[in-house]
């Protein structure tokens, strides 16, 4: 915090309270509230806020996308200021909280010892289809990081499709690791740069290059493009009555919390957030159908299962939200 023209300008810090070694979730939680109610909110509403975290962080959680705030709109809108007590606010803030993932104690020492500033991040060079076919035999990350419908319509074989999208870069983090050195492929020079931008900003500052021209470029070299299979939930259902799919070849991708609010009948909770620990043992052969909640982490789970060899891999787009609206059965775990 720091003396300002406008009274004073806040740097308003993360959410998260499973970042410390030697605290709990639940005591951070409560210092957080403390700071929060006794210091900020005692400040006037015209104090100018700045997050430290942008929207789509996993630091930051229900982030709205805006760089700027003041006191009171955060006072009227921020929804961890709207819970009533300390003890609420601590149960909501460490209920379901996401794995964190192994990059954030690398890039907790990148902080300490200083980063370099992302302007001076060497330009990214553009590589043809060709350069980026030999990088792939060479078992290097390739991230697609297009729409998810766009992907599955047709993307470079062996690829990671994550959308430029909600927590694009953590997902990127926590799945590829800081030191994967990716090649980028996007919709244009502006996408490209976009991403840089937010890998840099988790530590992913080493790329490639990027393929030039993009999956156009690809095709128009003559390499074939992959295409995901999607299916609506209603097709799911349907598959399942008939017995042309199993619950078994179903992946539900959402966090442990989420599945057990709510999920279908005998299918198994295999979070994407474990997915750098080991993919499903699944022959490849066999259909499997892949959900999260509404679509963007059942197309990460399954570029990384289509790049591990699994030959027949469906998406089930709308995921379950899209399931629970059609009405179709659900079942929910009781809670200890």
């Amino acid at each position: 915090m720091r003396g300002a023209d406008r009274g004073y300008i806040i740097y308003w810090r993360c959410w998260s309270p499973d970042l410390s070694r030697t605290h709990s979730a639940r005591e951070l939680a409560g210092l957080l509230y403390d700071s929060l109610h006794q210091k900020l909110l005692a400040l006037p509403d015209s104090v100018v806020v700045y997050p430290a975290h942008g929207a789509g962080s996993l630091c930051g959680r229900a982030m709205r996308a805006e760089r700027s705030s003041t006191i009171g709109q955060e006072r009227l809108t921020n929804y961890a200021l709207q819970i009533p007590s300390r003890e609420e606010f601590i149960a909501q803030l460490t209920t379901n909280l996401p794995a964190r993932p192994d990059y954030f104690l690398e890039d907790a020492e990148i902080n300490r010892s200083g980063a370099a500033a992302l302007t001076e991040l060497p330009p990214l060079p553009g590589l043809s289809p060709a350069e980026v076919q030999a990088l792939l035999q060479q078992n290097a990350n390739v991230l697609d990081v297009r729409p998810g419908d766009e992907f599955a319509a047709g993307h470079v074989p062996g690829s990671i499709g994550i959308a430029l999208a909600g927590q694009f870069a953590s997902w990127a983090g926590g799945i590829l690791g800081i030191h994967s050195k990716p090649v980028l492929i996007g919709d244009g020079d502006a996408q490209v740069e976009e991403a840089r931008l937010r890998l840099a900003r988790v530590g992913i500052e080493d790329l490639r290059g990027y393929l030039a021209g993009g999956v156009a470029a690809w095709q128009k070299a003559g390499l074939p493009l992959a295409k995901t299979v999607q299916i609506s939930v209603r097709v799911l259902n349907q598959r399942l009555c008939e017995g042309s799919l199993r619950a078994a070849d179903i992946i539900d991708v959402r966090r442990e919390g989420e599945w057990q609010a709510g999920h279908i009948a005998q299918v198994p909770c295999r979070a994407l957030d474990t997915f750098p620990q080991g993919l499903p043992s699944i022959d490849g052969e066999r259909a499997i159908a892949v959900h999260c909640k509404g679509g963007y982490r059942s197309i990460i789970a399954c570029s990384l299962l289509e790049r591990a060899g699994h030959r027949n891999v469906i998406n089930v787009a709308g995921g379950f939200d899209a399931w629970h609206a059609a009405g179709l059965p659900e079942v929910a775990e009781q809670l200890a």
